[in-house]
């Protein structure tokens, strides 16, 4: 099953700092058939004007993974962390039994990114935060995972951010032309968005920032039709 979620029919949000679609439910936007995938519940497409963000707010019991496409976020927390995190970069906050943050954009230009949460696999887990600068390259690479170890899609999970939930982020890109394929074990499910870019996923065409939802596919073409960037969350499919 492969199913395209067009960007123009996003859940929507917009004030006047703040330009969000939804991939899923989330604050104002209710869709019963958008619940989220699996153990993702999240993910927001946001775009964050200059020397503006979010004021510090609490958070319980998730993953939290910030993939930046452009500018800069920067990060502050209740434990002392203060992290600057650009495009093509990744952060990730284990909010665990609790945890006080804010993002703000302290950039000149829109910080534009994606923000994911995934379900943690179990509760109680002590709150930190780790950011990591990530090169950009040809096909995907792993980010940030807590499935077992080892090598999955054609990628090492060594030197990955830490997930507390069997789940994987990984992100690449690609050249017009170009195809990579992403093996799904059984059993796995995965969201698929071209921040950048024009794709084919087995042969289904994708937009840029269209979500892609996949499920019951063991082995997933995706071919790049412009030149592409690729964010992928891999989950348990339940």
């Amino acid at each position: 099953m492969i199913e395209v979620r067009p960007f123009d029919r996003l859940g929507r949000f917009r004030n006047a700092w703040l330009n969000a679609r939804h991939h899923f439910s989330f604050g104002s936007y209710r869709d019963p058939a958008r619940a989220g995938f699996g153990r993702l519940l999240v993910w927001n497409d946001d775009e964050i004007a200059p020397g503006t963000g979010f004021d510090p707010h609490p958070h319980r019991e998730m993953e939290i993974i910030t993939y930046v496409r452009a500018g800069a976020i920067t990060h502050q927390d209740s434990l002392g962390n203060l992290g600057r995190t650009e495009a093509g970069d990744v952060q990730v906050m284990h909010a665990g039994t609790g945890i006080v943050h804010a993002e703000h954009n302290r950039e000149e230009v829109p910080t534009r990114l994606f923000q994911i949460w995934i379900e943690p696999d179990r509760a109680g887990v002590r709150p930190g935060w780790e950011a990591r600068a990530f090169p950009r390259g040809q096909g995907l690479r792993v980010l940030a995972s807590g499935r077992p170890s080892g090598t999955k899609d054609g990628a090492a999970e060594d030197g990955a951010l830490t997930l507390f939930a069997d789940a994987a982020v990984l992100a690449g890109t690609l050249a017009a032309g170009e195809t990579t394929v992403l093996r799904l074990d059984p059993g796995r499910a995965a969201y698929l968005v071209a921040a950048v870019g024009s794709v084919r996923v087995n042969g289904i065409a994708a937009g840029p920032r269209d979500g892609v939802a996949i499920a019951e596919e063991t082995e997933v073409a995706v071919v790049a039709d412009t030149d592409a960037e690729l964010v992928v969350v891999d989950v348990a499919a339940e």
